[in-house]
């Protein structure tokens, strides 16, 4: 598994996302799986525990049987890394044989320390890219997933704004598309596509976006 990519869709509930999600998932070889409710957050804190605690103590006290932290100054973080990959490829990504791009798309990237944990992600997989997918945010709080919430407006403006924020540390290794913008005209997903290096098949993209996704109707397109 060590020669896959790794691709990950960051965005808000409402966006759009199970469509981009599945028309990434119509490039052969592709396989990128839906929400799994932050669970690699999970994974995030044991590793970042490890790091500073082992940062903390003094590491020939706590080498010794006799201390209370023992045996944390010898955390070992590229194991930690290297096994989180694992468990994350075995359980959450679960590529197939001819798999070359695997990843998930995500709804919760709202975290305060969020440039943080997309630099984790960058650790555990190296050379990892982001699709940062945005939406008109006047329909996305509008929408039942929002509707019921204090401010929804205010809240998808937040998570947004901190979302835009965190992926400026990301350089080329993000590509930011609008829903509203692909849905009028699939052909600017070209550039997303350009960006990939993978070929842009127009009729293949207009039959993803024919078909029901997620919770509503066709897509318009």
């Amino acid at each position: 598994m060590s020669d896959l990519d790794h691709v990950f869709v960051m965005t808000y509930g409402r966006s759009g996302s199970t469509l981009l999600m599945g028309i990434l998932n119509s490039i052969p070889g592709w396989l990128l799986r839906g929400e799994n409710r932050h669970a690699m957050r999970h994974l995030y804190d044991f590793h970042r525990s490890g790091m500073v605690e082992k940062a903390r103590v003094d590491p020939v006290r706590a080498a010794q049987p006799t201390h209370p932290w023992f045996g944390i100054e010898s955390f070992p973080e590229d194991v930690s890394l290297a096994r989180i990959r694992d468990l994350a490829e075995a359980t959450l990504l679960r590529p197939e044989p001819d798999t070359r791009v695997t990843g998930y798309k995500e709804i919760r990237w709202y975290d305060e320390d969020l440039p943080d944990y997309l630099a984790f992600l960058r650790q555990v997989f190296p050379g990892a890219r982001f699709v940062l997918n945005t939406r008109d945010l006047a329909d996305v709080a509008a929408s039942n997933y929002w509707t019921h919430k204090d401010d929804p407006l205010g809240q998808v403006q937040a998570i947004e704004a901190k979302m835009l924020a965190a992926a400026e540390g990301l350089g080329d290794a993000v590509f930011r598309v609008h829903y509203d913008d692909y849905v009028a005209d699939p052909e600017v997903l070209r550039g997303l596509f350009d960006w990939l290096s993978e070929d842009y098949d127009a009729e293949r993209v207009r039959a993803v976006m024919a078909t029901p996704h997620s919770r509503r109707g066709k897509h318009r397109g």
